[in-house]
């Protein structure tokens, strides 16, 4: 979800545009570590191709913890942008970590997007030790469990990296949000993209799993030249229809789902695997009679 600059000027920051967060982080302090995304590469993303990354100065970093905690010492979350701070080293993340601790009495979570190999250079000792100082949360952007898609829309990550790193932060004590990105694939490659998807969070076991739509942020165009101009684009029955398969090699134990995202046309609530058939029915009814679907409106979707 991207900060507009009208919010930002409440709080005594000034935030480097564009600002993004993550839907669950609405009343969490926003400190920006770096600008931009070190990677910046996926050929479905827009989100910091504005920005150069860069590193922020630490001294800049800690006036704007202490001008936070001037305004409201009771802050509880902070959440670390921009797009994927956990690429700091295990040092620099702790003396933020350390500054947070001091200056907000009520801290009870920090949280930050991460790539799985910002995750997989630190040590198992390092994010144990993050995670003592606050470090609770990191949302990362899988969007596919397929190496062949993963490879074509240049993520720089594969099934075996992504669950590799994931799996080592959970055992280090991280909760994880993972995203998933429907119709990714197109036509050509749904059905792999949906069971192989299912197949790498099910090695995962995150906390929290969502699914959001492609988009086109550069145009189709642009984004069929990583298929050799061989893609076709999911219609809203095929998307839903990719869902439930989806859903259905999903085999988690405890994992809070939402698929209710402003991109998505079936909105999709549950506790998997608990309630992992309910979705599937919910799905299927839509399925069995599209017309008569209470689907999201396209003048809505990313409203």
């Amino acid at each position: 979800m991207r900060v507009f600059p009208y919010i930002c000027c409440m709080f005594p920051i000034q935030y480097n545009q564009p600002l993004f967060r993550p839907p669950s982080e609405a009343r969490s302090l926003i400190l920006q570590l770096t600008l931009g995304c070190s990677w910046n590469s996926c050929a479905f993303c827009e989100m910091y191709t504005a920005k150069r990354f860069k590193v922020r100065r630490s001294e800049d970093v800690a006036r704007e913890i202490d001008q936070s905690q001037r305004v409201d010492p009771m802050i509880r979350k902070v959440f670390l942008a921009d797009g994927n701070a956990f690429v700091l080293s295990a040092d620099k993340l702790m003396d933020v970590l350390e500054k947070l601790n001091a200056s907000f009495p009520r801290l009870m979570r920090v949280s930050a997007y991460a790539l799985p190999k910002d995750i997989l250079s630190k040590s198992d000792n390092e994010l144990k030790k993050l995670v003592a100082h606050g470090l609770k949360l990191l949302y990362v952007g899988i969007e596919s469990g397929d190496d062949e898609l993963l490879g074509r829309v240049n993520k720089g990550e594969t099934f075996f990296s992504t669950a590799e790193a994931l799996v080592k932060a959970r055992n280090a004590g991280i909760k994880l949000s993972v995203m998933v990105l429907n119709g990714l694939g197109g036509k050509n490659f749904s059905e792999q993209h949906a069971i192989n998807s299912a197949l790498l969070v099910n090695k995962i076991q995150p906390e929290y799993l969502s699914t959001l739509v492609l988009s086109f942020p550069f145009g189709e165009a642009h984004f069929t030249k990583q298929f050799n101009g061989n893609f076709q684009v999911l219609s809203t029955i095929e998307l839903i229809a990719e869902m439930g398969i989806f859903i259905q090699y999903l085999d988690l134990e405890k994992t809070i789902f939402r698929s209710d995202h402003a991109s998505n046309y079936l909105i999709l609530k549950g506790l998997l695997n608990r309630d992992k058939e309910a979705l599937l029915e919910k799905i299927k009814r839509v399925l069995d009679k599209p017309a008569h679907a209470a689907l999201r409106p396209e003048w809505l979707r990313g409203l």
